[in-house]
């Protein structure tokens, strides 16, 4: 079960890594876009790439900022509690979590899917969207199995208290 969390772990370093190039690739290619128009001589799909790019950085960054904790929480009050009591919340919190996006990634696939039998396209460059919405669900995938490792850990942790 480790080799399997570690596997997870290679994941997200990777994915963040995409994500990255992705905000990378989203600058660039408005600078030259912006660039070009005023030479009169646009980026023709630059705002679908763009568009793409950041769907990609958003769900490829999910995992790593849950990994590392960069989520905005509201602790005034917990951290008052006591730590057994915060750890009841953080598996209580896990589990409604890994619920949610548990249900959102089974309907991004199934959206997928139904974007791919419908064969919609981007409406310029007449990309097939059902691949970022496939990689969405992927990246989703992820983070709900990086949401079931804290809330194992949580369990765990629960047990030695």
């Amino acid at each position: 079960m480790a080799f399997f969390w570690k596997i997870i772990g290679w994941l997200l370093d990777k994915m963040k890594i995409i994500g990255a190039g992705c905000l990378v690739g989203m600058t660039l290619l408005t600078c030259v876009d912006v660039v070009g128009r005023a030479f009169g001589h646009p980026v023709f799909g630059s705002v679908e790439l763009v568009g793409f790019m950041a769907t990609l950085a958003v769900v490829m960054a999910l995992p790593y900022t849950h990994q590392v904790q960069g989520h905005i929480g509201v602790e005034l009050v917990v951290r008052l509690l006591s730590e057994k009591t915060q750890t009841y919340i953080d598996i209580c919190t896990g589990l409604l979590s890994l619920t949610l996006f548990g249900v959102v990634t089974w309907r991004m696939v199934v959206y997928a899917f139904t974007m791919q039998d419908s064969g919609e396209v981007s409406m310029n460059l007449e990309l097939p969207e059902h691949l970022i919405i496939y990689v969405t669900a992927f990246c989703l995938l992820v983070f709900a199995l990086n949401i079931l490792e804290d809330t194992l850990k949580n369990i765990r942790k629960l047990k030695a208290l």
